[in-house]
């Protein structure tokens, strides 16, 4: 490897998907893409592996997604000059489209005859039918309320347009022109990615660019390995819960993480069956980064410089059965996966919070709330689908630095919505968008403020749903002392005698003068809260974004007018420090008390019962014995697990219309 052809060549494949990246955002036509930015492109090897993936625009989530099945599966051969191939179908590309809203196109770019590279793209479409307007509501059960869902065809026949492939997809939204503008704009982004790379051909010869897509993707795994090499050495586990949509519907994720020589192997055993709700996904066989996002994170963090491509995941491997959560399998629904994969990516950090001497970071907000409406647009009359804001919430506490307020660094990426855009394209007002106050979890690095949006529906009627809402039950944790974060809430009518609060949003129909206050959880915090600068907690102090109180309380800082006591100050600190009991992670009240009854080890002897059953018992059967056995409030044991299994099979089976046995 010359490691100067390696640098030049990355900066040249970098150039590219970034411009095609910033042609996509500027020619879309859809709220979601051109202004929320969930969208991209990418360029892959023949063999489909990504070696190129932009970072200044869309979404990073996907950098070194696998295009390898899908190819194989069409077969490479099937590929000519001018074709583009469609598809939205997670199960068929086992895991290259993660849920059926992320529409993707895969386009062969060819040199004299010679297919070298593929483009690929993608864009959350904002509607492709389905039950209801957007296609996603968390209490779907299958993929067919989705909507449409179709296998990789023609869009594009050596370069003449299939127009049924067109209105299979068209025919099928709510809000067509704007889907097919979205098309458009993925298919400018391949050509100019086609474009130049001929280009670089033209100037360095077909041979030196194929060998600079293999060279990069080695450059990243070396740097990768040599980032992984500075983990100790050891196996590390963690787990938490996803919360579904009904009570005590929590679906237990898990990882072992084993570090070896510069390589990390992650096992998902252990993790809950899929659900019968939307918050699945599937990753298929091979390493998939929507797993991985937090090791990948990581290895930039240490080297900013790594280029972004496939091999950042080939030292990493992964173990996910089949007919989990988080690789499903079919009919599983998945519109709101972005909930389960924000969890996989918390477990994760918990593996190298134990890794690293020094940890890297605690729980994030942990939701990422996309709100959508339905209602008459004010100025055609027609009923039209709008994105009108994603809601994430406050980071976890980082290593030497705080929680990003409102953001959760997982999903950065996302954009908001700029206020005058969405009232002037909806009937909806934003009464409000602004942090809390003492939301800010206590910590060494404290925890990023959550988030409040206020919206009112000025339209007649209106229909509102939200994506990826987590974090109503169990807080996000803290680290090393660091306070765990806050909780979400969802109130309708604030203020009002009909005043609600209504936990997650389903569906939620919206009269004239309906108003929606959606408050999103809060990082935790890491470290403790009494080795905080008492600078640092004045000056959140004079934020407004932390009372006095709570600096006295939870930091032992005695503020006095504008300034800090100082004597009184190191007087409380001593009488808290005395006091205080610090755990490495600290989950809250409500997690401490389901852990009571459920301890980590048992959740994953349970998950492992139930796969081991016909895939037509698993989900009954682990909603019968989660529930008798949670209501009891006592220590479920693997013995008590497995009497449950039987009483729920002889239950459901009609041998038996009691409860299960004591």
């Amino acid at each position: 490897m010359d490691p100067v052809r390696t640098a030049i060549m990355n900066n040249r494949f970098t150039a590219i998907v970034e411009e095609a990246s910033t042609v996509l955002h500027r020619t879309a036509h859809t709220t979601f893409v051109k202004l929320v930015q969930d969208y991209q492109c990418a360029l892959a090897t023949p063999e489909g592996d990504i070696f190129a993936y932009p970072s200044q625009s869309g979404v990073t989530v996907f950098i070194g997604l696998p295009l390898q099945e899908t190819l194989n599966r069409i077969g490479r051969e099937n590929f000519a000059p001018g074709d583009c191939y469609i598809t939205n179908d997670p199960f068929f590309t086992d895991g290259l489209v993660t849920h059926m809203m992320d529409v993707t196109l895969i386009y062969p770019v060819f040199r004299d005859g010679e297919l070298i590279a593929f483009g690929w793209s993608f864009v959350h479409a904002s509607d492709i039918g389905g039950a209801v307007p957007g296609s996603i509501s968390p209490t779907f059960t299958e993929s067919f309320q989705e909507g449409l869902r179709v296998r990789p065809i023609k869009l594009f026949d050596r370069g003449r347009l299939n127009p049924d492939a067109k209105n299979i997809f068209l025919d099928n939204s709510r809000i067509p022109d704007e889907m097919w503008g979205d098309f458009q704009a993925m298919l400018s982004a391949m050509k100019s990615m086609d474009k130049r790379l001929n280009q670089l051909c033209d100037r360095y010869g077909v041979p030196a660019v194929k060998e600079g897509m293999n060279e990069v993707i080695a450059f990243a795994e070396l740097k990768a390995r040599q980032v992984i090499a500075g983990i100790p050495d050891g196996t590390y586990s963690f787990s938490d819960y996803l919360e579904g949509i009904e009570e005590n519907q929590h679906a237990h994720i898990t990882a072992t993480m084993t570090v070896k020589g510069g390589e990390i192997d992650l096992d998902f055993t252990g993790t809950d069956p899929q659900v019968a709700a939307a918050y699945n996904f599937i990753i298929g066989e091979r390493t998939h980064p929507y797993v991985t996002q937090a090791l990948t994170y990581y290895i930039m963090s240490v080297e900013p410089g790594v280029p972004k491509n496939a091999g950042l995941l080939r030292p990493i491997r992964t173990k996910a059965p089949r007919g989990t959560v988080i690789n499903a399998e079919y009919p599983a629904a998945m519109g709101s996966r972005v909930a389960a994969g924000t969890r996989v990516f918390d477990v994760i950090l918990g593996c190298l919070n134990q890794a690293l001497p020094d940890g890297v970071m605690a729980a994030g907000a942990g939701m990422v709330g996309i709100i959508v409406a339905n209602a008459r647009d004010p100025q055609t009359g027609r009923q039209r689908v709008s994105v009108l804001n994603p809601i994430i919430g406050g980071g976890g506490g980082r290593i030497g630095k705080d929680g990003i307020d409102g953001v959760d660094g997982r999903s950065g990426a996302l954009k908001s919505i700029p206020t005058e855009v969405l009232e002037v394209e909806t009937v909806m007002h934003m009464r409000r968008c602004h942090l809390v106050a003492d939301t800010q979890s206590p910590g060494r690095w404290r925890g990023g403020a959550a988030l409040v949006m206020e919206i009112e529906n000025t339209g007649l009627e209106a229909t509102m749903t939200v994506r990826g809402m987590n974090r109503f039950k169990f807080r996000p944790w803290g680290f090393k002392g660091g306070f765990p974060g806050k909780l979400g809430e969802v109130i309708t009518n604030p203020g009002r005698a009909d005043e609600k609060s209504i936990g997650k949003i389903r569906v939620l129909q919206m009269a004239r003068g309906d108003v929606v206050r959606i408050v999103s959880p809060a990082g935790g915090g890491f470290g403790n809260p009494l080795d905080r600068d008492p600078e640092l907690v004045l000056n959140d102090v004079r934020m407004d974004l932390l009372s006095r109180t709570v600096a006295r309380e939870s930091y032992g800082v005695v503020i006095d007018g504008n300034s800090i006591d100082k004597d009184r100050t190191a007087e409380l600190r001593a009488e808290l420090a005395a006091k205080m009991t610090v755990g490495k992670f600290a989950y809250g009240p409500e997690r401490d008390a389901y852990n009571g009854i459920w301890t980590p080890e048992v959740r994953s002897f349970l998950a492992q019962q139930i796969l081991a059953m016909p895939r037509p018992m698993r989900q009954r059967t682990i909603e019968f014995v989660r529930e008798t056995l949670t209501v009891k409030g006592e220590r479920v044991t693997e013995n008590d697990v497995s009497r449950a299994i039987e009483a729920a099979n002889d239950f459901l089976e009609g041998r038996s219309y009691g409860v299960a046995a004591e």
